[in-house]
């Protein structure tokens, strides 16, 4: 009996497969962390190989934890960290160069570049986007640049890209030996390379960033009842990049409903509906889903670089505690952050800012200051930068936000969630399934095969576990948000070069 249905995670740290029930419940999960690899500042790098077998890994174990086989599932789906770039040999398998993740900033120079000609939104009318060391569309160019051979390779047809979706799909399809290689409208959406309304690989956007079009996957919808391929008799027919998954996880189908995610980075979306909408305040304008033949969703985002990865800094760098979720017990030690701000530009800025020569500050500090103080400052640096999102989001779409839905590994942070609620005045609403990146990635799938009907059996399944109301005052509030707007300020333009 086909009584559920898989969802792959691959995300910035971890990989993992939950299963899902038709109710939305988890039955089954199995995650594993990868190295990051950082060959020199400002570089952030993962090993494609150790993905994939991250990935045959967890789908074995998931499964056999709950005694089911792939003939179990009805669908699978894939959900990914989005914009990471790989390039692989078609005939072996064989990756050309490790994967050059989304937080990487060696694309500088290509995007200060391709700017010369029109500025930094030179392409935003067709993608959506502004030139950034975020998107796939310069880091494939660095790769074709720097890397002896696989220029070569690609302009024979030998050398493939995808974003991670693709590579692990054209893995569990066969490789070498057949594999599908495809992607879909959302992962495509954040390449700089696909025209928004066409919802294709546009030709003057490839031969600016001299991009072999021989190399590029095949563009499909979100959920395509076609399926891209099988794995082990089961149908793949599912791919989100994981802040689209998320969306579709928190049911969020109706043009101006929004939700944020909290986790390496922290990324905000709100549906714009059928419309392209383009930001004028610094917003990205990309696809929220296509389902089946259904005309496509698009969706605002303001994408925020650092979040969990600020907590993991000070885990794993300067050693604060063992276990990120420590963090909260240190923070609730202090009554505020004693004054001081953290801005985590590790990447530069991203929304609403883009500025790529930022780098990270921390401003006001006296002797005063503890380790619980830092502490309490690095989460506090994710609300305020939600914040900044927002009120350009609401801006750009004119509607007014009654509550935010909030999920990913930092919302079981109960402190993070109130200061958010009292940063943005606003009540913060956090669902009984947190993990909803997986969970819209298995509706995706689901939806495909008939598993799940219709759009309202998802929002059926979607319950409140718990909301936090704004506490603070307004003239707290407004004081500690103008010191937050200071300190980024002060991140700002660091790099002379």
């Amino acid at each position: 009996m086909t009584n559920y249905v898989g969802a792959l995670d691959q995300g910035t740290t971890s990989t993992r497969f939950m299963v899902f029930d038709h109710a939305g419940n988890v039955v089954a999960l199995h995650q594993r962390e990868h190295e990051q690899i950082y060959p020199q500042p400002g570089w952030v790098e993962h090993d494609p190989i150790e993905i994939w077998e991250r990935t045959q890994e967890v789908m074995a174990l998931a499964l056999e934890k709950a005694g089911l086989t792939p003939a179990n599932l009805a669908a699978i789906g894939i959900t990914n960290q989005r914009e990471t770039t790989i390039i692989w040999d078609r005939h072996t398998g064989q990756p050309l160069y490790h994967a050059i993740v989304w937080q990487d900033t060696r694309t500088d120079a290509i995007c200060n570049e391709l700017a010369q000609e029109g500025g930094q939104d030179r392409f935003r009318h067709k993608t959506g986007l502004p030139l950034a060391t975020y998107f796939s569309g310069p880091k494939i160019r660095w790769i074709l640049d720097h890397v002896p051979g696989v220029r070569e390779k690609a302009e024979r047809g030998d050398a493939l890209f995808g974003n991670i979706d693709t590579w692990i799909i054209w893995n569990l399809t066969g490789g070498p030996n057949g594999g599908a290689h495809v992607t879909d409208v959302t992962n495509a959406s954040r390449t700089m390379l696909m025209d928004l309304a066409t919802l294709d690989w546009d030709d003057e956007l490839l031969a600016v960033l001299k991009v072999p079009r021989a190399m590029m996957p095949e563009i499909r919808p979100s959920s395509d009842p076609r399926a891209y391929g099988y794995w082990q008799g089961t149908p793949i027919c599912g791919d989100l990049g994981d802040q689209q998954a998320a969306t579709v996880g928190q049911a969020c189908f109706s043009p101006g409903e929004a939700k944020n995610t909290y986790g390496t980075g922290c990324f905000m979306l709100m549906n714009t509906g059928r419309e392209i909408v383009h930001s004028q305040r610094g917003l990205l304008t990309t696809l929220a889903y296509q389902f089946g033949d259904e005309p496509p969703v698009y969706a605002l985002e303001g994408s925020i670089a650092i979040a969990g990865a600020l907590v993991q800094w000070l885990r794993d760098n300067l050693r604060f505690f063992d276990f990120s979720h420590h963090i909260e017990d240190y923070a609730k030690a202090v009554p505020d952050s004693g004054g001081i701000y953290i801005v985590p530009a590790f990447s530069g800025l991203f929304a609403p800012y883009w500025q790529s020569d930022a780098r990270g500050v921390i401003v006001g500090l006296t002797r005063y200051i503890t380790k619980n103080h830092i502490s309490r400052a690095a989460l506090e640096a994710t609300a305020y930068q939600t914040r900044e999102v927002l009120e350009a989001m609401e801006k750009d779409s004119g509607v007014r936000l009654t509550a935010l839905k909030v999920d990913g590994g930092m919302v079981k942070n109960n402190l993070l969630m109130q200061f958010q609620a009292d940063i943005l005045n606003a009540p913060v609403v956090r669902p009984k399934v947190t993990e909803t990146t997986a969970l819209g990635a298995a509706y995706a799938a689901g939806l495909a095969v008939g598993y799940w009907q219709s759009l309202d059996d998802l929002r059926k399944n979607w319950q409140i576990d718990k909301v936090w109301e704004p506490q603070m005052d307004a003239e707290t509030r407004e004081k500690r948000y103008r010191g937050w707007l200071k300190a980024v300020q002060r991140s700002m333009h660091w790099l002379d070069d």
